[in-house]
């Protein structure tokens, strides 16, 4: 079965197991404290409708309106701040539920501007989210080389934790803002802005819903909307750096079975014409004394190059070059380039034999301009063009 393949059925069934092991946790915390609630609801129903008099049909009426009027109850709601609000919960998805469109003209206009808002938004963030990891790995490369340190790469490990702590840092800035403006507890405003950073947007808890505050407080207006927009901006980028990594591993997966497919056919053609090569070089080396068979050999040593390289320990006592792990990959994509460049230099070696341009004299091809181990890494050139290079190939 293919990797993508084998990746995509594990997650799914990763996903359906945690679903199931959510499922049971919410019961479990859930359940009786719901029980509980709705019990005590329905006595105090009771003891309404029996104090005030009420009829099944007025209580249900007089519930009606209650609750018709909640979205109100902070205001006006559709004025130009409260209009904006709305249009951010629209595009980045968060959804509070805490005013909705109540006209069929602004339900058909909701639709239409949510479908060309939301993937506008979602790359957006994304966009923003990569430059500022950008920015960020800059920052973090110059800040090593400023210290001094012996290596100065920022790692994958880098940039997770800084991404991680600038999401605890956003959402601990939000919490004791809006515990502070909304009179919450710091637990229950941090729940507030990791519901509405994730777009989960529960509605359970919504800043802006309090004394009129749309239309009285315009700086804490200005400060939630800042807000929000940035703290999507910070997970945006976080997500940008760890998830789109696993998202684009089954289109680099299937780039790379296209470049084995391509070798292995070209490798094969290639087969074919050595097999017809060596053939007609059998009959001349029969007719003539054995003088072909050399050049056969040779390319068929080259044409299993591959195969070769991956059983390669060392040149000579001052050389180095990837091991097996190393090649895996790499090997598949350079061996095709290079196969005419050193054809080209085993027809050189064979036309002056015991010659090859650049070869010193001691045997060791550390310091030639284009010896065969140190174009390992950019093409493995000609690697049958050197009498006696396959002996050496366990020597240490």
């Amino acid at each position: 079965m293919k990797r993508q393949n084998v990746r995509t059925l594990a997650l799914i069934i990763c996903t359906f197991t945690y679903l199931l092991v959510g499922a049971a946790v919410f019961d479990a915390l859930e359940s009786e404290e719901e029980t509980a609630e709705r019990q005590k609801l329905e006595q105090k129903q009771t003891e309404l409708k029996s104090k005030y008099n009420l009829s099944e049909d007025n209580y249900y009426e007089l519930e009606g309106v209650v609750l018709q009027l909640k979205p109100h109850k902070a205001g006006v709601q559709w004025k130009f701040a409260g209009s904006f609000y709305f249009a951010i919960t629209v595009i980045t998805t968060i959804g509070y539920g805490h005013a909705a469109p109540s006209t069929d003209g602004g339900k058909v206009f909701c639709m239409f501007y949510a479908l060309l808002g939301i993937p506008l938004t979602l790359v957006m963030f994304q966009s923003l989210g990569e430059r500022i990891n950008t920015f960020v790995r800059y920052l973090l490369h110059r800040i090593k080389k400023c210290l001094g340190m012996r290596r100065p790469e920022v790692s994958m490990a880098n940039m997770v934790t800084i991404g991680f702590f600038s999401c605890i840092s956003t959402l601990c800035i939000g919490a004791a803002a809006f515990s502070y403006y909304e009179r919450w507890t710091f637990f229950q405003a941090y729940y507030y802005c990791f519901i509405t950073l994730t777009t989960i947007g529960f509605g359970d808890y919504v800043a802006l819903q309090k004394e009129h505050a749309l239309q009285t407080k315009p700086q804490y207006v200005a400060f939630s909307f800042i807000y929000i927009l940035t703290g999507l901006t910070v997970i945006g980028a976080f997500l940008n750096l760890v998830v789109l990594r696993f998202m684009t591993m089954n289109a680099e997966d299937e780039k790379r079975d296209a470049e084995h497919r391509a070798l292995l056919n070209r490798n094969g053609q290639a087969s074919s014409v050595h097999t017809t090569d060596t053939t007609a070089s059998s009959t001349t080396a029969a007719l003539g004394g054995g003088m072909g068979g050399g050049s056969g050999s040779g390319r068929g040593g080259f044409r299993n190059v591959y195969a070769e390289v991956l059983h390669f320990q060392s040149m000579c006592s001052c050389l180095w070059y990837k091991s097996r792990e190393k090649l895996q990959y790499s090997i598949p994509m350079i061996i095709p380039r290079d196969l005419s460049t050193s054809d080209t230099c085993m027809e050189q070696s064979h036309s002056s034999p015991g010659h090859y341009p650049g070869t010193p004299s001691n045997r060791c091809f550390c310091n030639a301009q284009r010896s065969a181990i140190s174009s390992v890494s950019t093409g493995l050139h000609s690697l049958s063009a050197f009498q006696g290079l396959m002996k050496r190939r366990s020597s240490v």
